[in-house]
């Protein structure tokens, strides 16, 4: 999933202050998994702004929503309704769901109030980690289910570097060398030839050098 963080609140007024109706909108999707981005941390921060010691000239007026995702436009369009008056939108999606938000009502100034941080996923209760990059050419089948690229400090692909000591990155002794995990892991699944293979240096085209990336299926509109 996508994980985001909260931005500082004084970055978030500052974004608002020459506003007078803000509509906090809320996204049902990964980043309110991560507890970041759902309905109530929307209403809790609606709360946190509501407060005129923020703003040199009034405070705004808030209202607060939450969509399932606002990456998607059809939900967007079919089920969000923009009250009127709306100077702005505060969107606490990631960053796509507020490019969509931006695309979708063109006239509206559309605010991030979340820094969009990484995919990974819930390791422990209130800890999430990165675990992907997205750069379109996985190697997870290779590497027993652990990702170099977004794991390893140095981002290796043929093992760990001279800094790994006893299982641990020579970066931090509490991060896990990703090598390590890699390596323990595919001799549990007996799987170790494949430490033998020589990677060649990565085509990181698939990754987006090339520029924005697009997935395109066929559509078969129904009779």
């Amino acid at each position: 999933m996508i994980v985001g963080n909260l931005k500082p609140l004084e970055e978030i007024t500052a974004s608002i202050e020459d506003y007078k109706n803000i509509f906090v909108l809320g996204c049902g999707g990964c980043v309110s998994v991560c507890l970041t981005g759902g309905d109530r941390q929307a209403h809790e921060l609606a709360t946190d702004l509501d407060h005129i010691r923020h703003y040199k000239n009034g405070k705004p007026k808030f209202c607060v929503h939450t969509v399932e995702r606002q990456c998607e436009p059809d939900w967007l369009k079919e089920y969000l309704t923009i009250p009127e008056n709306t100077d702005a939108v505060l969107s606490l999606a990631c960053g796509a769901g507020v490019q969509t938000m931006a695309s979708v009502f063109e006239s509206l100034p559309v605010i991030p109030a979340i820094n969009t941080t990484f995919m990974g996923s819930n390791v422990e209760p209130g800890v999430w980690q990165e675990m992907c990059q997205g750069c379109g050419d996985c190697m997870l089948g290779h590497t027993g289910g652990i990702c170099p690229i977004s794991r390893c400090a140095k981002t290796l692909f043929n093992g760990p570097c001279g800094g790994s000591s006893n299982g641990s990155c020579e970066v931090n002794k509490d991060t896990p060398c990703a090598w390590a995990m890699i390596y323990y892991k595919l001799k549990a699944t007996d799987q170790l030839h494949y430490l033998m293979k020589v990677r060649e240096p990565k085509n990181w085209q698939p990754a987006g050098s090339a520029g924005p990336r697009k997935l395109v299926r066929p559509f078969n509109k129904p009779l």
